[in-house]
């Protein structure tokens, strides 16, 4: 499928963001929608931040080059790395990025301990920093960078995949109800929701656990609106298109959103 003369342009590191991709799909089904899978140099999050900043960079132009009318950083590691210069780079360009739930995760929890599975790039950031720090006054976090997480979703190693999921969650701490236990679990990269019913499965089924994506969504639908970028609904509603494209390998990235029902 050919790019559009006017869509929201999203990319990440590889498949992680196509968790994004089904929200807004959800959201706006008007919206002709660009997504850019950044695969040759995935994953972003054990990369420099320098190398993070230069791919996004690099995919943002792309994207506005075959008719982005709005982006989204579909992922944690690039919006924390690369999502301000961006702004100051394109001041009329809508962007959205993705960061870690950690308030609406302190206003959900009950025994006041969150769990965050993350990269190390997304924990080590400034951005990241301040965000613990608004939000940890009446909450305690326990933060884990999942090393080799991504990765392993990305390639698909089922096995592998279910063996770090239980090394990092057990590092996190006990999961449950009673006092001093972690009750919700934050999604910290946008590959893991793709195995969320995996996540939920180990940590329980009473554990909250938070996907950002309908919220990104959301707001991207808003900030649209907003700055009257919006394609109406009307007779052509439904009819947005979705257009894919990687460093890597399309058939790959297509049989993978053929696999989330996209």
């Amino acid at each position: 499928m050919n790019s559009f003369p006017s869509c929201i342009g999203i990319f990440d590191s590889g498949v992680g963001g196509l968790s994004v991709l089904k929200a807004l799909r959800q959201e706006l089904p008007q919206e002709n929608l660009l997504y850019f899978s950044d695969s040759a140099f995935a994953p972003y999050g054990e990369r420099s931040e320098q190398e993070v900043v230069q791919r996004s960079e690099h995919i943002t132009a792309t994207l506005i080059q075959q008719g982005a009318k709005a982006l989204v950083i579909a992922c944690n590691t690039a919006t924390a790395a690369a999502v301000h210069h961006l702004r100051q780079q394109y001041p009329k360009l809508p962007i959205v990025g993705v960061e870690p739930a950690l308030k609406p995760a302190s206003i959900s929890s009950q025994t006041r301990q969150v769990g965050v599975l993350a990269t190390q790039r997304t924990l080590s950031s400034q951005k990241f920093a301040n965000m613990l720090q608004t939000c940890s006054h009446n909450c305690h976090f326990h933060l884990r960078a999942a090393t080799g997480l991504a990765l392993a979703i990305e390639l698909g190693e089922q096995s592998q995949i279910k063996n770090l999921l239980i090394e990092h969650l057990k590092a996190l701490g006990k999961f449950g109800h009673a006092p001093g236990q972690i009750d919700t679990l934050v999604l910290g990269c946008t590959h893991y929701p793709l195995v969320i019913e995996l996540i939920q499965e180990l940590v329980g089924p009473t554990i909250h656990v938070l996907d950002n994506a309908p919220a990104i969504a959301k707001h991207t639908h808003v900030l649209l609106k907003n700055n009257q970028k919006n394609s109406p609904l009307g007779v052509s509603a439904n009819a947005g298109g979705i257009c894919y494209q990687t460093s890597g390998d399309l058939k790959k990235l297509q049989q993978f959103a053929t696999s989330l029902g996209l």
